[in-house]
């Protein structure tokens, strides 16, 4: 840029060319098309920035302080090229939407500031060289090259600071804590770009007992040498391992589906036991091991510690199955269906915090149980897996535990909430959440407790999450809770009558309900009709098994 200004576009085409040509072969390593774009791209740029800068009035030959006007579009102009280029380069490399490649420079602020900063050095340069000719050339590189020095420690400083915070000391994998974060990342890039994605959660098979039989230090290098054999393979397949907490492991893999997760898990499980380390000859199989789940990223997908359970379940599931096994997570292994029966246990205590809202709020109780019933007798008619089915009936039961925080005066108005109370009720999922997060046994109910307000076309709260982004249980719950809301008298609504109602459901099918639970509900409330069962009506105090 400082050449353009000061000595035109042809020799600056020329010191471009001869810059290119010695870069090329300073790294050889870099395929030939990259030079070749790199210098494309820049030729653009420049004879671009050039014309603008004539165009605008510049004069070649001297740096006119007195009128910046030319040098700063010619250096917007170079600037806005340069991320035209690089987001277009990146999107035809990783296929990614253009607009996430382009916000995503642009947010990050230190990309900004380095950039602005060489931009405006060019005119630093351009009045250095004008008024001290050879001597301001040799200031400027010397600057140049203490900044470049300066900030190459500071950022190698930074680098082993960040390293310690995000890499695991013994086996220098990344940790527990940055692995999630690398996670959360890849699944909303996942979800966005609707491409697939597979989580994988291992533990080595066994190891207690060759700590107990070689000790602490041997069963370290153990660790390290198989995070290594881990860390080998994944970066062949551009997967990304971590050290998840004592001898387990975890892989995101990026772009994967279940199928070739599977496929890759097994090739690497029978590659470990084939692969001799000291002391596993007295190991129950006679070779090293690993048990290991697979969860995949769905659009439902509620959180990473969702993702993060299913594969936990799986692994167990594999372990549970004699270990040395690799087992992809489907809602019906043999751990599962024991962690769904195990939610009958919270029944009574979800029960005894329901019975607050008798001496709060009766409406809300009642609506609770109600609520309850239906997803007892919907949950049989739906394909749902038994973990899927204890957990819907149970996060219908306390769906609306969080209208304990909301004030009883707001709770029991008779009348229309205003703006600001209708504010302050939409909280309850959020109060509800927080209440349900303090029982780790009921984490699995956080989506239906947080989200059943959401609406299928993405204008429900909280998050204004639309289609299948919301979990599949909470879209269920949402036709359940609104039919119970429309045909039971509460204090901010009228009263519909079961047609009403069903004609309602009809008519917001598509819009705050999936369609595909509509029709299935629909038939079950008829069912009930003409069959005179009253209890849906108003349920029992018992809770129904």
């Amino acid at each position: 840029m400082a050449s353009i200004f000061l000595f035109g576009l042809s020799f600056t085409l020329d010191i471009l060319i001869i810059n290119s040509i010695i870069y090329a072969v300073y790294q050889k390593k870099v395929a030939w098309w990259k030079h070749l774009f790199n210098f494309a791209i820049y030729c653009m740029m420049v004879t671009f920035s050039y014309h603008l800068f004539i165009l605008l009035g510049g004069r070649v030959g001297e740096i006119f302080t007195n009128n910046l006007f030319p040098y700063i579009l010619s250096l917007s102009s170079y600037f806005i090229l340069n991320i035209l280029f690089i987001g277009i380069y990146f999107f035809l490399l990783h296929k990614d939407k253009i607009t996430n490649i382009f916000s995503g420079m642009l947010k990050d602020k230190s990309f900004l500031v380095s950039y602005l900063t060489t931009l405006l050095m060019s005119i630093v340069f351009g009045i250095l060289i004008f008024s001290k000719n050879m001597f301001g050339l040799f200031l400027f590189v010397c600057i140049a090259i203490l900044l470049s020095v300066a900030f190459n420690q500071h950022f190698r400083l930074f680098q082993e600071t960040l390293d310690k915070a995000n890499k695991d000391t013994l086996t220098g994998l990344n940790n527990h804590g940055y692995f999630k974060e690398i996670l959360e990342k890849e699944v909303t890039a996942a979800k966005e770009n609707d491409q697939p994605l597979c989580v994988v959660i291992m533990d080595i098979d066994d190891f207690k007992k060759y700590n107990d039989l070689y000790g602490h230090i041997q069963g370290d290098h153990l660790l390290q040498e198989f995070g290594s054999l881990l860390k080998a393979s994944s970066d062949a397949a551009n997967y990304i391992v971590a050290r998840y907490g004592g001898e387990e492991f975890s892989i995101i893999m990026p772009n994967t589906n279940r199928k070739t997760a599977y496929s890759f898990m097994n090739e690497l499980r029978k590659k470990v036991n084939d692969t001799h380390y000291k002391g596993v000859e007295g190991l129950p199989y006679g070779c090293l091991s690993f048990s290991s789940g697979i969860a995949e990223c769905e659009k439902e997908t509620y959180s990473i510690s969702e993702l993060l359970n299913k594969a936990d379940q799986a692994m167990y599931a594999a372990k549970n199955q004699g270990k040395n096994l690799v087992q992809i997570y489907n809602g019906h292994s043999e751990y599962t269906v024991q962690r769904s029966l195990s939610l009958e246990k919270e029944l009574e205590e979800a029960e005894f915090q329901l019975k607050i809202f008798l001496s709060k709020d009766v409406y809300t109780y009642r609506h609770s149980k109600r609520v309850y019933q239906y997803a007892v007798d919907f949950s049989r008619m739906l394909n749902l897996s038994a973990h899927e089915r204890k957990t819907l009936i149970l996060g219908a039961l306390v769906h609306d535990i969080g209208k304990i925080e909301i004030p009883r005066d707001i709770l029991n108005k008779k009348e229309s909430l205003d703006p600001h109370e209708w504010e302050f009720m939409k909280k309850h999922v959020t109060y509800g959440k927080d209440i349900i997060s303090t029982n780790k046994k009921l984490e699995d109910l956080i989506p239906l407790v947080e989200l059943h307000h959401e609406r299928y076309d993405g204008n429900g709260y909280p998050y204004g999450l639309a289609g299948k982004s919301i979990p599949k249980l909470a879209r269920i719950l949402c036709v359940i809770d609104s039919f119970d809301a429309m045909t039971t008298e509460r204090p901010y609504q009228k009263t519909k009558t079961f047609q009403e109602a069903i004609a309602e459901l009809r008519h917001c099918s598509g819009k705050q309900f999936d369609p595909q639970f509509i029709e299935p509900f629909i038939a079950m409330i008829k069912e009930f009709e003409s069959s005179g069962d009253e209890q849906h009506k108003e349920v029992a105090a018992s809770i129904v098994n």
